[in-house]
């Protein structure tokens, strides 16, 4: 499969006053026309992976990589210009909670036409109807109603369907979206998966789904990379996750309660320093066929 997105020896660094804190740690993957998804506990530089790759990490933080190439493009190269023209255009990100991603000022329909006019350069016009078209797409009954209301006139449900016809009106190539369910209950999760799964798959997009749900993701991707402070320690096909083998992965999984097996106390996971420091034979032999 031919990488959309290629990312090699990623750091992303935070100087405290005391120290400096490493999030992500020299991670490489690659990302073709397929899902991908990234788990790990939090802290374990998931959601930092994704905003380093759009450039997003604020100061104090300090990004380095020795290339974040999309399709012959090196993105550490490039001027916030630039990297702003890729950024929506190209790779679209959607974050956890749409109540932080909103303007809670400025109804809904008017945020998602500017998405689309931003990259366009449409009329006001020609971007309502596109909108309206992208609310349908993304299920949302009575599109006209809801393009004329505010953030918090929305349930959580709809404010992520709202959020995702924003990240996708302007038809990226690569869709990066994070935990963007975790806020919802078990009936809304599945049918906001099920729309985005459509899209990604009616689009022929890449997607990167960050999440810390394993059972979620396995139903859900086509690879894991399971992440542990801030290193890739395995990947695996999302169909292979339960037959997994290192210890951190069993660990996670043994964690998770099951009906089939229920037992009065779940095991705690035991963490081995060495984790922190082994890099993945399998992160980097998927690296180095993509």
């Amino acid at each position: 499969m031919t990488a959309l997105l290629t990312v090699e020896d990623l750091w992303v660094r935070f100087q405290t006053r005391n120290r400096l804190v490493e999030a992500v740690r020299g991670i490489s993957f690659s990302v073709g026309r397929e899902r991908i998804g990234i788990v790990g506990e939090s802290g374990s530089g998931k959601s930092m992976t994704g905003r380093a790759i759009l450039g997003l990490v604020q100061h104090p933080g300090i990004v380095q990589a020795k290339r974040i190439d999309f399709k012959g493009r090196d993105l550490t190269s490039l001027s916030d210009r630039d990297l702003r023209a890729i950024r929506g255009q190209h790779i679209s990100m959607i974050m956890q909670d749409p109540k932080y991603s909103l303007n809670p000022v400025i109804k809904v329909g008017h945020q998602i036409a500017e998405s689309y006019r931003l990259h366009h350069k449409s009329s006001r016009t020609e971007a309502k109807i596109k909108t309206l078209e992208m609310l349908e797409e993304v299920q949302i009954p009575d599109p006209e109603r809801v393009f004329n209301t505010y953030p918090h006139e929305l349930s959580g449900g709809m404010g992520q369907r709202v959020m995702i016809a924003m990240m996708l009106i302007p038809n990226p190539e690569i869709l990066i979206a994070d935990e963007p369910t975790s806020a919802l209950d078990v009936t809304v999760q599945k049918r906001v998966l099920e729309i985005m799964d459509k899209l990604v798959r009616d689009r022929g997009m890449g997607l990167i789904f960050i999440s810390h749900d394993l059972n979620l993701v396995s139903s859900f991707c086509d690879r894991i990379l399971i992440m542990y402070a801030g290193r890739i320690i395995e990947t695996c096909l999302a169909k292979d996750l339960h037959n997994t083998s290192h210890p951190y992965t069993r660990g996670l999984l043994n964690s998770l309660p099951s009906l089939q097996n229920p037992s009065e106390k779940l095991p705690i996971l035991n963490r081995d320093p060495r984790w922190k420091e082994e890099p993945s034979v399998n992160a980097i032999r998927e690296y180095s066929n993509a």
